[in-house]
């Protein structure tokens, strides 16, 4: 299985190229304000408070403009259209955006987070086996973004024929914020998505997991070609500060936490409880290593649940070391 370090691979890309003294560098990232998404969240807080962790090792020539989404498709979209040029992302609308580029567009910088992601249900014990679901409404933060995928897959897995608009089991996206709300008045059934959320259905709706994807792939790191290709120091720069962030956060849970904990209640406009943020925590596993060969399940899956139909090597996706 080949296994690739990106933080390893840093420093060999900035020894190759030099950032001109003068050049003033408009980095712009994307991320998710999720718990799942810890590196990104943390940067950006940490510019809004003036003490970026980025900006502090990118120098001080690089200037950082985040940008929050809700989902990976979205994401993906704003990098096609050259909105910006890294984000913190999920593997399937990665591996999306790639193939519908025909591997002209999309590659990988890193790892960030594993785990984060369950099917959650009633926890009065209606839905108790997969047979349950028949007739059943079950939501996905967005049509193709990993978890989506994930539930379809896993549908198909257990005898259901699920299409894009109906069939045994109605998949609806919705949007994260939304399907708290949706599954405390029992307009949808279960839910399909990842951290926090998770967590905030088992608190505060009486959620019970029934399906929990401990080593799923749940966030990435990913470049447009064309950053990585005119700006491979910068790339480099902010890979290795990157995988020291994931380091450190590993480090100093109780710090991490408590930094990620102040980022969402600022970004959300509420106080987000420590005990969501704890419960969430132990479900996820921070790395910035990334292993390429893990991929192939991920189409298989993402191809049975009627996308990716045109799959094209991946050898692109992750850049070779120099």
């Amino acid at each position: 299985m080949k296994k690739f370090v990106f933080i390893i691979f840093a420093a060999t890309w900035l020894g190759a190229t030099a950032l001109p003294a003068a050049t003033k560098n408009v980095l712009r990232v994307g991320y998710f304000p999720n718990i799942t998404h810890a590196q990104g969240v943390i940067g950006s807080s940490s510019s809004r408070e003036g003490r970026g962790w980025f900006e502090q090792r990118l120098g001080p020539d690089v200037t950082i403009q985040w940008l929050a989404f809700n989902a990976g498709p979205s994401a993906m979209e704003a990098m096609l259209a050259g909105s910006i040029d890294l984000t913190y992302v999920g593997p399937n609308p990665a591996l999306n955006a790639y193939i519908r580029s025909r591997g002209e567009e999309i590659r990988v910088l890193a790892g960030a987070a594993e785990g984060g992601a369950a099917l959650v249900v009633p926890g009065n014990g209606r839905i108790a086996k997969p047979a349950d679901f028949k007739g059943l409404k079950l939501a996905t933060p967005q049509i193709g973004n990993t978890q989506d995928v994930a539930a379809r897959a896993w549908l198909a897995k257990h005898g259901f024929r699920v299409t894009l608009t109906g069939g045994d089991v109605t998949v609806v996206p919705t949007a994260n914020p939304d399907q708290l709300a949706l599954f405390q008045l029992g307009r949808i059934d279960a839910v399909w998505t990842v951290e926090p959320w998770v967590t905030r259905l088992e608190l505060e709706a009486g959620g019970k997991v029934l399906v929990e994807q401990n080593d799923a792939l749940t966030t990435l790191l990913v470049s447009s070609a064309k950053f990585l290709r005119t700006q491979p120091a910068l790339a480099a720069r902010f890979t290795a500060a990157h995988g020291e962030l994931t380091a450190w956060i590993n480090g100093h849970a109780t710090e991490a936490k408590a930094q990620v904990r102040a980022g969402l209640s600022a970004e959300n406009r509420r106080e987000m409880p420590a005990a969501l943020v704890d419960g969430a925590w132990k479900r996820l596993r921070f790395t910035a290593e990334i292993e390429s060969a893990r991929f192939a399940t991920l189409v298989a899956d993402a191809q049975g649940a009627g996308f990716l139909r045109d799959a094209i090597p991946l050898d692109r996706m992750f850049p070779k070391r120099p």
